[in-house]
């Protein structure tokens, strides 16, 4: 009888298993620099994005211009593949929407995304 279950080492045993809730971590920095178009009233845009020393330096610009950065590997990763001054995806509204969100309140700001819906019976 062979075993079908697969338990995640390789055929000799030899591999250790792993954790399935542990990311492994990037080799190479991945930075995107977002314009959240509130100014002009649009939707927020790639404005510059960059892997490895490109992204490094997308960081100490940040840095040295005191913007707040956060980190979000798996968005980070979803928005460097966009084309830069392009629009954000409607996939990554809400990641990018929380990540504002935190910006806006650690500068002081107030949130444009806390919004109430008045009724009209009031």
């Amino acid at each position: 009888m062979v075993d079908s279950y697969d338990d995640g080492r390789d055929i000799d045993g030899d591999k250790e298993l792993s954790h399935l809730n542990i990311k492994k971590i990037p080799t190479r920095k991945t930075a995107v620099a977002i314009d959240d178009g509130a100014q002009k009233r649009q939707i927020p845009r790639i404005t510059a994005a960059g892997r490895g020393k490109i992204a490094e330096k997308i960081l100490q610009l940040a840095f040295d211009n005191d913007i707040k950065v956060r980190e979000d590997s798996d968005l980070a990763e979803m928005l460097a593949k966009i084309e830069i001054d392009s629009p954000i995806p409607s996939e990554a509204f809400m990641a990018v929407a929380e990540i504002l969100s935190y910006v806006y309140r650690a500068n002081g700001q107030p949130n444009p995304f806390d919004v109430r819906l008045e009724d009209d019976n009031d």
